[in-house]
């Protein structure tokens, strides 16, 4: 057995160092994996959207760099002609980038996992420029801490932090056999439901928010309406310059000395890809979204 000791180091200088034990047989590479690309059809090119003078991309690559126990980053991009541009940011920022089909985002996943030689991949979407990496990483060590205990991990089933924050782990074998048995459409583009949607088949973890608060569906962190934009850039507007890898707390601390700042995406709060889908999720149910016509 080997006795590994990680040590995560908050990048916020008033939060104390937290130190982890583990007892493995082997370490997990975690590959964490970003999906981006520049099609959208709510708001086109919105990775490319300009935060603190660089594309959105680039910050929130930032952020998950923050993670202390990530082993290795790669923005998944597609192989279409029109993502050309996000093969090129990523060469000239020299961050890993792998590219694979455009719609099927579970062989994607796989295929980028494979490439790097993950024992597990750590899925974000890149429309969470606001995640905090001391989220990432209490997922990441809850997932090492229960390596035995569950075939998958994250902070979403059921969800309590403010939507943005979307942390999964799926080990390479689990995401191996979702790729050969998924076949759905809404499987195979959203990665992980075949997965968390079947939990007589498959054993779920989840961390939830240590404060006991549920801001899932009214705190909206996520990208995917120009509102939403101008919310998070009124964010980094605020925060970046002071502390470029400003968290949760200080975000909540915003808005409590500005609420009004909440108004700006408020319409879309709770709403997600689920709500397209309930006649085909058995483990989500109608209060976990909300509908609106777009």
């Amino acid at each position: 057995m080997q006795a590994v000791f990680i040590i995560l180091k908050s990048p916020f200088a008033s939060i104390a160092f937290n130190k982890y034990y583990y007892t493995l047989d082997k370490i997990p590479k975690i590959v964490i994996v970003i999906q981006a690309r520049k099609g959208s059809t709510r708001l086109a090119n919105k990775i490319l959207l300009p935060l603190a003078g660089k594309p959105l991309l680039i910050r929130m690559y930032e952020r998950v760099k923050a993670s202390k126990l990530a082993d290795e980053i790669v923005i998944a991009t597609t192989n279409e002609k029109e993502d050309d541009e996000v093969f090129e940011i990523c060469k000239s920022e020299n961050i890993n980038c792998f590219r694979g089909s455009k719609e099927d985002l579970l062989e994607r996943h796989y295929k980028a996992g494979l490439k790097y030689d993950a024992d597990a991949v750590l899925k974000i979407p890149s429309d969470c420029p606001l995640i905090d990496p001391l989220i990432i990483d209490k997922v990441i060590n809850y997932y090492i801490k229960n390596i035995d205990n569950f075939d998958y991990v994250s902070n979403l089933h059921p969800a309590t932090y403010p939507d943005g924050n979307d942390v999964e782990v799926i080990p390479m074998k689990i995401l191996k056999t979702a790729f050969e048995d998924a076949k759905t459409p809404m499987e195979r583009e959203h990665t992980t439901p075949f997965i968390w949607d079947n939990p007589d088949r498959f054993r779920i973890g989840n961390v939830v928010w240590e404060t006991g608060l549920d801001f899932s569906m009214s705190h909206r962190f996520t990208i995917d309406y120009y509102e939403d934009y101008l919310f998070i850039k009124k964010v980094y507007d605020e925060l970046y310059y002071e502390n470029n890898l400003f968290g949760l707390k200080d975000i909540l601390k915003l808005l409590e000395a500005e609420p009004e700042m909440m108004k700006i995406n408020e319409k879309y709060s709770g709403v997600n890809w689920y709500r397209k889908h309930l006649n085909e999720l058995k483990t989500i149910s109608e209060n976990q979204t909300k509908n609106i016509n777009d």
